[in-house]
């Protein structure tokens, strides 16, 4: 059984013109939200063996922030394939770095998120910033996931939703 974190970064700051798409940081928002999520995943026991983030400023700062809230040890990389990634991107990304790792985060960005959750579960949901889908698959390695039909979408977890 493998289990994948799907995390949408949180809330980005647009006040700077002057900065590109990939260099926006986090609003205050976005930072409380993403160690509120770090501490949730700690809460729930779930603790990824990988995170894999974005090169974004904003999911770099998610993951700093997650990393924070859970008290994280593990290994992290950052890799510019989920820079607006395309599911397929996404999972190459997972099969090239995961590996043997059980629990994987991702930390990305919206449509390619959305859409990897909808493909893999079929189930149409929404990512709002910050926001985790927890999904297991009966697999024993990365690569088999995309043809899994026994993929389920555990829980969604929306900064809204938590106290």
């Amino acid at each position: 059984m493998k289990k994948l974190l799907i995390m949408r970064h949180a809330k980005s700051c647009w006040k700077n013109p002057d900065l590109t798409d990939h260099e926006r940081p986090l609003k205050k928002r976005g930072r409380n939200d993403a160690k509120r999520m770090g501490k949730l995943l700690k809460s729930k026991k779930i603790a990824p063996d990988i995170i894999i983030c974005s090169t974004a400023v904003r999911a770099q700062e998610t993951a700093d922030y997650v990393v924070e809230g859970m008290k994280y040890k593990n290994e992290i990389v950052f890799t510019d394939a989920l820079y607006m990634a395309e599911p397929k991107d996404i999972l190459s990304a997972i099969i090239d770095h995961a590996k043997n790792q059980k629990t994987v985060l991702i930390i990305g960005h919206n449509p390619g998120s959305e859409a990897l959750l909808q493909i893999l579960t079929g189930k149409v949901e929404s990512l709002p910033t910050a926001s985790i889908a927890y999904i297991t698959a009966k697999i024993d390695k990365w690569k088999d996931i995309i043809k899994c039909e026994d993929v389920k979408l555990k829980k969604l977890w929306r900064p809204k939703d938590i106290k």
